[in-house]
């Protein structure tokens, strides 16, 4: 397919999209804020927020929880009963970013700096050198947790080449030597970055008893390329599934019907191991599939007969060929950026697609009219994983792992095609309404 007829299959609706996917990023640089704003458009599209810690409603409606930095929401259709299965579209809130320490107010020489750890897996060079801003949730020593965003605050500054000759041969950055922004200059006993940060949240900074706050790219996301055929953004790694599930799930809601109940679930921490409260391998989704029911009037055997009538596909983005490094790839499956979602398939179960789980996704792509791609990884790659093979482990659901492709996936500013995220968030409307 030549490239100008690929840009015609751009559809204004899938720039909208992609537009809008633009301004979800940038409302979330932190995992808080992602859940802060999906709980936003849900509000505005009539879901009800429900409190962990007080009776639910139960019955038909649409509903959403937050936990921390995770979010699940569901729309329970007219008839559903004690075995009404769940068609769940999963996700992760969390981005490889770095994570302010205890005694974050560093520096030397006259400089101010922010002490950081690094979060996930960054591919750190691409940090050095763009604006940055801290972004996260303050936790006041009452309890009360509010968000703070800053302005561009920091900066990885990369040293000049005339003081390291042979950087072109090979840039080496060590974790903690090199991977200190600056965000002043001045005397660190005399200012305080937890200062700037309470000030960007409207708090007093001796209120502050604790923080969860990462570092974020403060460049908007933009469309680029030959016929404007691609789009850059931070955090793409997974707001782009988070968002396309988010958008689907309103739709659906607005339209009705379906005969399981649609659920979102979008949880924190993935790029650490989803080990938490918030994340997939902790017990957030069972808790509430349990108590949506037990609404329903369900017992045991009623949710495990609902289970084996459930299926959840796990949408992460995955890698699109590197035109660069063709030899990193599968020689026989090569996906492109801009021409459809991928079906990612693992033999050792870092991802969790079956045959079933397969051929239900080929129906609702074909449902949808959308193309998809196949991935899987060259035999001498390893293999990532997803919140994909902890969801079916824990509940025993059929689960399904897709996602876009990207290029540039784990930097500051990833790529994927623009049409892309659109697909995804038809195939998930599919999904809701089956």
């Amino acid at each position: 397919m030549s490239t100008s007829r690929a840009a015609q299959e751009i559809t204004d609706e899938a720039r909208e999209h992609a537009r809008d996917l633009g301004a979800f990023v940038s409302a979330s640089p932190s995992s808080y804020h992602a859940a802060a704003e999906a709980a936003r458009r849900l509000e505005e599209a009539g879901f009800t927020g429900l409190d962990e810690g007080a009776d639910w409603a139960s019955g038909p409606g649409a509903y959403y929880v937050v936990r921390d930095g995770a979010v699940i929401a569901w729309v329970v259709p007219e008839g559903a009963g004690a075995q009404t299965g769940f068609h769940m579209l999963g996700s992760h809130t969390d981005s490889p970013s770095f994570k302010l320490k205890p005694k974050p107010t560093t520096g030397a020489h006259g400089w101010l700096q922010a002490g950081v750890e690094v979060y996930g897996g960054p591919l750190l060079n691409s940090w050095l050198d763009r604006e940055l801003l801290l972004a996260g949730r303050l936790v006041l020593r009452d309890g009360t947790e509010v968000l703070t965003r800053t302005d561009p605050l920091l900066r990885f500054p990369q040293l000049a080449i005339h003081l390291d000759r042979q950087v072109n041969e090979g840039l080496a950055l060590d974790k903690q030597r090199h991977m200190n922004p600056v965000w002043g200059t001045g005397v660190p006993a005399q200012e305080d970055l937890l200062g700037v940060l309470a000030e960007a949240a409207g708090v007093e900074a001796g209120r502050i008893g604790g923080y969860d706050v990462v570092v974020a790219d403060a460049q908007a996301p933009a469309e680029f390329g030959h016929h404007g055929a691609f789009f850059a953004s931070g955090r793409l790694d997974n707001l782009s599934s988070m968002h396309a599930s988010l958008v689907a799930l309103i739709e659906h809601a607005g339209a009705g019907g379906g005969e399981h109940i649609a659920m979102l679930t979008a949880f924190d921490h993935e790029e650490v191991g989803s080990g938490s409260r918030s994340g997939a391998a902790g017990p957030f989704l069972q808790e509430v599939l349990e108590r949506i029911s037990a609404g329903l009037g369900a017992g045991d055997v009623d949710r495990y007969r609902a289970y084996a009538d459930s299926v959840c596909v796990s949408a992460d983005a995955g890698h699109a060929i590197h035109p660069n490094y063709p030899e990193r790839h599968d020689p026989a499956n090569q996906p492109l950026l801009g021409a459809g979602p991928l079906l990612k398939i693992n033999a050792n179960q870092r991802y969790a697609t079956d045959g079933v789980g397969a051929a239900l996704w080929a129906q609702l792509c074909e449902s949808a009219g959308v193309p998809y791609q196949e991935f899987v990884s060259n035999n001498v790659m390893p293999c990532g994983s997803t919140i994909g093979p902890l969801t079916a482990t824990r509940l025993g659901v059929r689960t399904v792992d897709v996602g876009i492709p990207l290029l540039s996936m784990h930097s500051a500013r990833e790529m994927c095609g623009v049409a892309d995220p659109w697909r995804l968030a038809r195939v998930g409307v599919q999904l809701f309404a089956s």
